[in-house]
């Protein structure tokens, strides 16, 4: 690497290991503090695992669909990128060691945004809210998410209504296929 690189070399292990699949390729990673790498491909984020000092190989890369990520959000003061997810999963922190070497963050929330569709946050009775989209999954098909505030009770009929319009709404203006 030279002295005045903008990014940091992903090493050839951490490129053999990548769960890329036909059609996809890496588009920018990350360094991470603990020694592990984030990459986001066209289709994915993967995470790999800083290597074991005691294992001879790397331990599988960790890798969701974008359509599961949900959020991230961006602390400057310590270089972290804390995803949030679209289920309960806990949120995955990403310490990046050099952010300015690096177009990760810049692409990673250009793969989410290309996920999404079109969105609508649905207020609820209980006063918690909803997101409800129509998002792309890694082969190009469209399918409907819905997000729910934690504690939010989306089984109350009057709730359910709600979401139920909100689908349909997105639905018919997205050509999303009709609810199976």
């Amino acid at each position: 690497m030279g002295l005045f690189s903008r990014t940091d070399a992903m090493p050839a292990e951490i490129r053999r290991a990548l769960p890329l699949s036909p059609g996809d390729s890496a588009l920018a990673s990350a360094l991470l503090r603990d020694g592990g790498w984030v990459v986001a491909t066209q289709h994915t984020l993967v995470f790999v695992a800083a290597p074991d000092p005691e294992q001879a190989t790397l331990a599988p890369p960790t890798s969701w669909p974008w359509c599961q990520v949900d959020r991230a959000s961006w602390d400057p003061e310590s270089a972290s990128l804390t995803v949030r997810w679209v289920d309960t999963a806990a949120p995955l922190p990403l310490h990046l060691v050099h952010p300015e070497r690096t177009t990760f963050a810049r692409v990673f929330r250009e793969r989410v945004q290309y996920s999404v569709i079109l969105a609508e946050t649905v207020h609820l009775p209980d006063g918690l809210s909803a997101r409800v989209a129509v998002r792309r999954d890694a082969s190009g098909d469209l399918f409907t998410q819905v997000v729910p505030d934690p504690g939010a009770d989306v089984r109350s009929a009057r709730s359910a209504q709600l979401i139920r319009s909100a689908l349909s709404r997105l639905r018919s203006t997205s050509g999303a296929p009709p609810e199976a």
